[in-house]
């Protein structure tokens, strides 16, 4: 064996012997490191981690060591395998607003990748026929169609309605009972999707009128109201008649009128019950002419015609109910 052999060998075995030192002595550090982490920087006692306060205590002196832990377990409760079972998720809430409850995969139109770079022409044609067959996939049967599209609508008009999640909920789970009970056949799509809305808007007290939901509607007027009286005696549905003076607050804040006003509008509403007048009225008309009446008591320049205009109905039910919410409190107060 040659001399440079030799010391070739010999450098590679110092190389060897320097690396494991090395790692011993970084080895060594983090054991140290961790010891260090688990004794108490106080009285060297063994250090306990509070989860239920997000605390990290000393078990000897009581020394706090750290109060602001990070709690990376769920925001629920569960007392057994079942419960927590049942709670257990992954990903976005369900939601009955979407077809498929938001459960299905979507893929975006952008043609780009993770990255942001523009696909390859092969590329964007293999993404669209992925969209194409997700698509198909997603509404296999009329009955997903149906329920596609008329979601779609619920969404829309409520959108264009200003109606809170709450309600298109409401509405989407009318129209699901709808399609179970098969009250369809007959009717259209549109129909029932906005007699559903009309529905849940008035069941959770922010309802719109007759004529604004027509408005936004592709339906006529007779029409929803003949499909919103079918479905609600079809599926039993519990819905009061609507209040006067839930359309108060909306009519005010459309004509940025004061809180005094609003709450006067609301008092004229409650003299008018109590003498029983609003009986065989129509809720819209009398809080149009309650708003109207209490912004001339409180001095607020309002006219009649924007009052009709917000309201949705006409300058002379407005004229003839006001007289009849004034005179109600002038008797109240006798």
């Amino acid at each position: 064996m040659t001399d440079s052999t030799i010391r070739t060998h010999t450098d590679e075995r110092r190389a060897n012997e320097t690396e494991t030192e090395r790692k011993k002595k970084t080895e060594t550090e983090a054991t140290r490191s961790s010891d260090e982490r688990e004794r108490c920087p106080e009285c060297g006692g063994n250090v306990l981690n509070d989860a239920e306060h997000g605390e990290t205590v000393c078990d000897d002196c009581g020394l706090v060591i750290d109060d602001a832990e990070i709690d990376r377990g769920p925001e629920w409760r569960a007392f057994d395998s079942a419960e927590k079972d049942e709670k257990s998720r992954v990903g976005a809430p369900t939601t009955n607003m979407m077809h498929d409850q938001g459960l299905s995969t979507n893929i975006g139109w952008q043609d780009k990748d993770a990255y942001g770079k523009a696909l390859s022409s092969r590329q964007r044609q293999k993404m669209q026929r992925l969209r194409t067959w997700n698509e198909r996939f997603r509404t296999r049967d009329s009955k997903e169609r149906n329920l596609k599209q008329a979601l779609g609508e619920i969404d829309r008009m409520a959108s264009a309605l200003g109606l809170p999640e709450n309600v298109r909920e409401t509405a989407s789970v009318i129209y699901r009972r709808a399609l179970e009970e098969d009250l369809l056949p007959g009717r259209s799509i549109e129909g029932v999707a906005t007699a559903s809305l009309y529905a849940a808007a008035r069941q959770a007290g922010t309802p719109r009128s007759l004529d604004e939901i027509t408005a936004v509607s592709r339906v006529e007027k007779d029409e929803i109201a003949r499909t919103y009286r079918y479905v609600i005696r079809e599926l039993g549905l519990e819905v009061k008649p609507a209040d006067p003076e839930s359309y108060v607050p909306r009519f005010a804040s459309d004509l940025e009128l004061s809180d005094e006003t609003e709450r006067r509008a609301r008092r004229l509403l409650k003299s008018a019950k109590e003498q029983e007048i609003h009986s065989g009225k129509s809720p819209v008309g009398l809080a149009a002419a309650a708003v109207y009446a209490a912004a001339l008591l409180t001095n607020e320049k309002v006219t009649q015609n924007e009052v009709s205009g917000v309201a949705s109905i006409s300058e002379v039910t407005i004229r003839n109910r006001y007289h009849e919410l004034l005179e109600a409190e002038e008797r109240a107060s006798i």
